[in-house]
């Protein structure tokens, strides 16, 4: 197969390669151009811009193994913002998250969300998921929607729904609770007992900006929620699956509600914040084993060590139970490698009844 140029502003001819089935012009082009769009492709056809075998064709037209196709000139990524209105996605974000891509089908699309990267934009946050949708096109017009959220420093599992009806059923399996999410969390001390649920209603309080850039979630006795204007119960389902003397745990969360910043909330209110979360666990580094403060000094990164490491969904066409999990990110696998721990040490759902690993 010919090789694609870097210089995207020469004419360029491609051999369709032995090992790419015949398929449609326009589905080839966009895995080879993902930044092209669908109405652009057309265009150039029409134009006669686009030739298979030196002749004119459709976007419809299919494409076999040995054929040579003819591709103009095409705008880069830093251009394509004329044809497609993407204002804010650079060359080098839009190969970052594609890279992210950890699974695809015709509905769905999956992301290991790296840790720092929003998944929307807000107060001064102009660079996040939603704003680079546009990269994860591939075959289709439509831009991928969103379905949940991460926060900015947790890393994981993210799921997008490839079509607008797709997101509608996606958005209900989450709403009613119909997926399970299991994080993974390096926490300051050993909580005990060491499985357990945490029940606290949680509040939003405004922090000191007007824009409510500082807002943090409150915990409160389960007994006080009715009578709190604002608060939500909440329920995190936790087991401790290594732990390090008194001075750190490996846990696996489970939100059962999915409340603004509950784990995080949560955890810190059982005096065991997540390690390097300077919101809920203050950002010293003093911890000698009584599991308060968000740092744990050495070698330990100060980043949030809170990772989605699972989620588990029924597939809204096939019906099918899918299960996807993401590799930590390098922080926290750093930690893990310093603290001799392994992947292959914890059961991959340590809640399962049935598996036996304590």
């Amino acid at each position: 197969m010919g090789a694609l140029s870097n210089n995207m502003s020469v004419i360029q001819k491609i051999t369709v390669g032995d090992d790419e089935a015949e398929q449609r012009l326009d589905r080839w082009f966009r895995r080879k151009f993902t930044h092209i769009n669908q109405s652009n492709i057309e265009k150039m056809c029409r134009k006669g811009e686009i030739r298979v075998n030196g002749g004119r064709v459709k976007s419809s037209t299919r494409v076999s193994p040995g054929q040579i196709i003819r591709i103009p000139p095409l705008p880069s990524f830093d251009e394509i913002k004329q044809f497609s209105g993407q204002k804010n996605i650079t060359r080098s974000d839009a190969e970052m998250i594609r890279n992210c891509v950890i699974y695809r089908d015709d509905y769905l699309l999956v992301l290991n969300k790296p840790a720092g990267l929003a998944v929307q934009g807000g107060s001064k946050q102009t660079r996040h998921v939603d704003g680079m949708t546009g990269a994860l096109t591939f075959d289709r017009d439509e831009h991928p929607r969103l379905v949940h959220r991460l926060d900015k420093d947790t890393s994981g599992v993210l799921l997008l729904a490839r079509t607008q009806a797709m997101a509608s059923e996606l958005t209900k399996a989450f709403r009613h609770q119909n997926t399970r999410k299991i994080y993974w969390a390096l926490v300051a001390g050993v909580p005990y007992p060491k499985i357990g649920s945490i029940k606290f209603g949680l509040v939003k309080k405004k922090g000191h900006t007007n824009d409510g850039a500082g807002e943090k979630m409150y915990c409160l006795h389960p007994d006080d929620i009715n009578s709190t204007f604002g608060a939500k119960r909440a329920h995190t389902d936790y087991a401790t699956l290594c732990f390090l003397a008194q001075r750190a745990s490996w846990m696996a969360l489970v939100p059962v509600t999915g409340r603004t910043h509950q784990l995080r909330a949560h955890m810190a209110e059982l005096g065991h914040p997540i390690v390097g979360d300077g919101k809920y666990g203050g950002s010293g580094q003093d911890n000698y084993g009584d599991g308060w403060g968000s740092g744990l000094g050495d070698d330990i990164s100060k980043k949030m060590h809170l990772h989605a490491r699972s989620l588990t969904i029924q597939h809204p066409v096939t019906g099918l139970e899918l299960v996807f999990s993401a590799p930590l990110p390098e922080h926290m696998l750093k930690t893990w490698n310093y603290f001799g721990w392994s992947e292959s040490d914890v059961p991959f759902d340590p809640f399962d009844v049935t598996e036996e690993w304590q």
